[in-house]
């Protein structure tokens, strides 16, 4: 049902796109990745939190990982992880196929500027088996344009302290 809510969802407002379904999972960044033939960073994995009791999404690049000091500085508040079980009951999507397509009702909804480096990107299509491809300024466009600076994209190989660049 949840990969039909997606569907339906992106049907009704951007009738140009669709889910992709493929035989491998895509329940993970890297398995994603592997099957999509990009880097992880392109995987758009959306993450579900709650702030000072407002739960939200926030859709960042998939080797990104939360900050504490940036997401309390751009959410007002430290953010908190929910558990698989309120992600699923509050977006229609089981873990591994989380996105912002197809909620069943209205979440807030953030974009991390650590996405902004990518032209296109794939976030879930709300099951461990279906994503979506766009651009960056498209899903921007459909989840509300709102950005924040709130996760740590890995460093790149030449800042990691003894890193082997052969």
């Amino acid at each position: 049902m949840s990969q039909q809510s997606v569907r339906d969802d992106l049907a009704a407002r951007a009738p140009d796109l669709s889910v992709i379904v493929t035989e491998a999972s895509t329940a993970t960044v890297q398995l994603a990745a592997e099957v999509h033939g990009c880097e992880p960073g392109q995987i758009a994995k959306t993450l579900c939190i709650r702030v000072n009791g407002e739960v939200l999404l926030l859709v960042t690049r998939g080797d990104a990982r939360l900050d504490n000091a940036k997401s309390k500085q751009a959410f007002g508040g430290r953010p908190r992880m929910l558990g698989a079980e309120e992600v699923e009951q509050l977006t229609s999507h089981k873990v591994g196929g989380v996105c912002p397509f197809g909620l069943p009702s209205p979440l807030p909804i953030y974009l991390d500027a650590s996405l902004k480096i990518y032209d296109e990107v794939i976030p879930a299509g709300g099951d461990t088996h279906s994503s979506v491809k766009l651009t960056v300024a498209r899903l921007a466009e459909l989840c509300g344009d709102k950005w924040v600076d709130a996760c740590q994209p890995p460093l790149p190989l030449t800042a990691v302290e003894g890193a082997d660049i052969a």
